[in-house]
């Protein structure tokens, strides 16, 4: 699990803030037992990523952009598009 997460919960849902330089396997391990959405800035990359529980695996909608406030608009309205939130 990762500790000391902040959220975005201005709008819902409450998105978790992934600091950067946390390795993809810590990430995925998180999804699967706190079943939340977390933004993302993976490793090696200028885009970030969306990472939400779909209920029986874990989904990745990638490159939403560089800047961190505009990625996290972009997954909240995907996933409520997608029935997610």
């Amino acid at each position: 699990m990762l500790d000391d997460l902040e959220y975005d919960d201005s709008e819902s849902p409450a998105i978790g803030l992934v600091p950067a330089g946390v390795p993809w396997e810590d990430i995925q391990d998180h999804i699967k037992i706190a079943h939340h959405p977390l933004v993302a800035l993976p490793e090696g990359s200028s885009q970030y990523a969306g990472v939400y529980w779909t209920g029986t695996a874990m989904a990745v909608i990638e490159d939403l952009g560089p800047d961190h406030d505009q990625a996290i608009s972009e997954f909240r309205e995907l996933l409520r598009d997608r029935g997610e939130a």
